[in-house]
């Protein structure tokens, strides 16, 4: 059973528990050094979402950086029946908070959670 209860409020977003923050800034940290996330709990909703994801930051022309604290401030999730969708803003060098988010489903599994990446883009 997972340690805390984390809100299934389908109409409000919540702020990003902090159970899950360590692994979505672990899948941060994976994107800034360009190879796929080798942690067992975390999947990619399609194959090509990795060379997807590298290209949106490519694309934006900034590089970037590990995520700060205060990127939780602003990142929310939302109970979507079967997971919480995830959007984690993010920071680069050049700017600061950028216009880049990271998505990501969160899954409910055994005594933990399961995190699937879903892109990175700008809404």
């Amino acid at each position: 059973m997972n340690e805390t209860t984390i809100a299934k409020d389908g109409e409000n977003e919540i702020a990003v528990p902090q159970a899950w923050r360590p692994t979505l800034a672990a899948i941060v940290d994976a994107l800034i050094q360009g190879g796929e996330p080798s942690l067992p709990q975390v999947t990619l909703q399609a194959p090509d979402v990795w060379a997807s994801a590298l290209e949106s930051i490519r694309a934006y022309g900034a590089h970037l950086k590990r995520l700060p604290d205060e990127s939780w401030n602003s990142s929310v999730c939302i109970w979507y029946g079967d997971f919480w969708n995830v959007l984690v803003d993010l920071y680069t060098e050049e700017e600061g908070r950028s216009d880049l988010v990271l998505q990501a489903h969160v899954y409910e599994v055994g005594d933990g959670y399961r995190y699937e990446v879903v892109l990175v883009y700008v809404p």
